[in-house]
């Protein structure tokens, strides 16, 4: 195994793309986080301690949406050169990553501060040791983001999972790219293996290709689709298409969470019973286990495959926590009344028999279990 090298800070790592590469980074011994707190900004001490501590910065925090332009503007601006003072101040010469936005070229006071954010780092890094990166960043979509603040994906999935409307502004097409995509940019940036365009020896930058271009009826199109069949019926999608993947891991984390347990539709008759575990428009594993009164299967989180656990016979507890939070969610299940719980990404997950039988629980996962690449991490709930 390896062992950390390199210290890397995140400014903003409590955001919608900070919290997605903290959690990623920390998955990887090649790195260690330094950590940060927004406070950092107003405490001169504490920030100049954080930049004298990393090898690379990748600065994140920014103001996007407020009733006033000139406060984006203004806060934007001063985050930067928060971070280049400290770094003068104590001599500091890391690697500081930029995020920039296509809105660069927009004429408005975010766009502006985006563009001129990144000009004051290329004026650091040419006039010190340091070295800076701008990436400039296309529409970013997946778990977690913020309705009504980071895409318009978030909100349309808020609002239908919650029984509203959601409104089509400009029907035109977007080019997206998916957070676990971007969050392998910053990586392949920081180890090397993206080839970045360069401007001298100090200044580098990088326009972080879209991974696909939809227009946004189709979007709103399939997301009505997934509430239709998938949240009210049970029904998986297709899992085989990457964008259609990462658009419905995206609408699963917006499910509200006394969604769960679902009930199965019994069938009996004088020979028994028979219930349909799950329906699919995809391929997986379907598999089952027995488990003794008092002990606890799983305690692992998966960063992509989509799961459900169902149990049909004894008493069981299920729990679930987002990586990152304390809050544990609990659903107690009762195989008298056969339901399921379907796991979200990025939540750490576990069953454990409760009652005084034999616990049955039959599990679906829409990829077959590979032992090079598991996508299953262990961390108790």
């Amino acid at each position: 195994m390896k062992s950390k090298q390199i210290k890397i800070g995140i400014t903003g790592q409590s955001g919608f793309i900070g919290e997605h590469l903290l959690r990623t980074l920390n998955l990887d011994d090649y790195f260690t986080v330094v950590p940060f707190e927004r406070h950092y900004f107003e405490d001169k001490a504490q920030l100049e301690s954080f930049v004298k501590s990393c090898h690379v910065i990748i600065h994140l925090a920014a103001l996007n949406r407020h009733e006033d332009q000139k406060v984006i503007y203004k806060t934007n601006i001063d985050l930067v050169k928060y971070i280049i003072n400290a770094c003068e101040k104590t001599n500091a010469s890391p690697h500081v990553i930029y995020s920039s936005s296509t809105q660069e070229l927009n004429d408005n006071l975010y766009g502006r501060s985006k563009k001129e954010g990144k000009l004051l780092l290329q004026k650091w890094a040419n006039e010190t040791a340091g070295k800076t990166t701008s990436l400039t960043i296309p529409n970013v979509f997946g778990p977690f983001g913020k309705p009504n603040y980071n895409s318009f994906i978030a909100t349309f999935c808020h609002r239908i999972t919650h029984n509203e409307t959601p409104e089509i502004h400009v029907d035109s097409n977007v080019s997206l790219i998916y957070v676990n995509e971007l969050v392998a940019n910053f990586i392949g940036v920081i180890k090397g293996t993206i080839h970045t365009d360069k401007i001298n020896e100090s200044v580098f930058e990088y326009h972080v290709p879209p991974t696909s271009t939809k227009k946004v009826s189709d979007i709103l199109a399939l997301l009505i689709g997934y509430k239709a069949n998938y949240l009210e019926k049970g029904i998986f999608p297709s899992l085989e298409n990457e964008f259609e993947k990462a658009l419905f891991n995206t609408f699963r984390c917006y499910i509200p969470q006394d969604h769960y347990p679902v009930f199965f539709q019994k069938h009996t008759d004088p020979r028994g019973m028979f219930v349909e575990i799950a329906r699919t428009n995809t391929s997986g594993q379907f598999s089952f286990s027995t488990t003794v009164p008092g002990i606890t299967r799983g305690n692992h989180y998966h960063t992509r495959k989509a799961e459900r656990f169902a149990v049909i016979n004894g008493k069981a507890l299920i729990q679930l926590r987002k990586i990152g939070t304390d809050k544990v969610i609990n659903y107690y299940l009762d195989g008298a009344n056969p339901s399921y719980v379907d796991m979200p990404i990025w939540y750490t997950h576990n069953i454990k028999n409760i009652g005084d039988t034999e616990l049955v629980t039959l599990f679906w996962i829409n990829e077959p279990y590979n032992p090079k690449d598991a996508d299953t991490y262990f961390e108790n709930v």
